[in-house]
């Protein structure tokens, strides 16, 4: 079973998301807005740009996100972070 990283920041989550087509559209202070249209329909988040983001707050996103790709959290985990 993949373990969610806990080293992760906020932008390298961006970075790392940017596989399901989400784009920064804005940066307000210390959060970050993307948005996707992977699946034809949008979707936004925002993550904090926090080095490293808390453990429960990257879960919270990670869930969201594999909602929106219709996908399981474990699936998404290891396609964003096992290469």
């Amino acid at each position: 079973m993949p373990k969610i990283p806990r080293d992760l920041s906020g932008k390298k989550l961006a970075k790392l998301l940017s596989k399901y087509e989400y784009k920064v559209v804005r940066q307000t202070g210390s959060h970050i807005r993307l948005v996707s249209n992977f699946k034809r329909v949008e979707h936004k988040i925002t993550i904090p740009a926090h080095n490293p983001i808390k453990i429960g707050t990257l879960n919270n996103i990670l869930v969201d996100v594999a909602e929106y790709l219709e996908i399981s959290k474990q699936n998404l985990i290891k396609e964003l972070f096992e290469k």
